[in-house]
């Protein structure tokens, strides 16, 4: 199995990858969340249209993702199978642009765009081989990772932490969580959530369902994409 070094959790970092593969990020852009109390929620620049998180995976937090019932979504949502070793940042950052109004930002021919162009011409199961075959993806992720505030691990290291991306989808209004590691595709976690509630309400499902789950963690992670301020 192909294995990349993984990323940080680093808003800094995503923008520039972000902008090497053709987002505009003078239009949207990566930012901390800072906490889920209300007034840190604030702080984040809206209108917010993804919530990455990073968090461990903790055998309580697995169980208690594998006890929630889960209903697939239906809508017309880009997803990416994660067939590449610890290449769920840059993952997770495609499910992010592309299945928000992020993609609007993506400048015409350039990788991103190309990319993304081609993984929505073929069935999700052959979308892992349009990674693998894209050099400047893998250009991207490889220096995206060089340049993180901390150590990176190897390649070969098990990573005991993971990147998902949360979503509203604009025909359902739903709240949509993408996870490459999800053998399904894309899953429904709230039926309907207004368009200025992503933020509010990813929090307080996170809160509830991955942190509640297993109290003694603490590496958690969460980074909004916004429209730029």
């Amino acid at each position: 199995m192909t294995t990349w070094v993984p990323l940080e959790a680093n808003p800094e970092l995503f923008n520039a990858w972000a902008s090497a593969l053709g987002l505009d990020t003078s239009k949207y852009a990566f930012y901390d969340i800072f906490g889920l109390d209300p007034e840190l929620l604030a702080m984040v620049p809206g209108p917010v249209e993804a919530v990455l998180l990073l968090f461990p995976l903790s055998p309580k937090i697995e169980a208690a993702r594998q006890a929630r019932e889960t209903c697939l979504a239906q809508d017309d949502l880009l997803w990416f199978p994660q067939t590449i070793g610890n290449a769920c940042g840059t993952i997770g950052l495609l499910h992010a642009i592309a299945n928000s109004a992020a993609s609007q930002a993506v400048q015409p021919d350039t990788a991103l765009a190309h990319l993304l162009s081609q993984a929505r011409s073929v069935p999700a199961e052959a979308r892992p081989d349009v990674l693998v075959q894209c050099e400047a993806l893998r250009n991207a992720h490889a220096t995206t990772a060089a340049q993180g505030q901390t150590t990176a691990p190897d390649a070969d290291d098990d990573v005991d932490l993971h990147f998902i991306a949360f979503v509203r989808s604009a025909s359902s209004g739903a709240l949509i969580e993408l996870d490459g590691r999800q053998s399904r595709g894309p899953i429904v976690r709230l039926p309907h959530i207004e368009a200025d509630e992503l933020l509010p309400k990813a929090a307080a499902y996170i809160q509830q369902h991955y942190m509640a789950a297993d109290p003694d963690q603490v590496q958690f992670n969460l980074i909004a994409l916004s429209a730029s301020v």
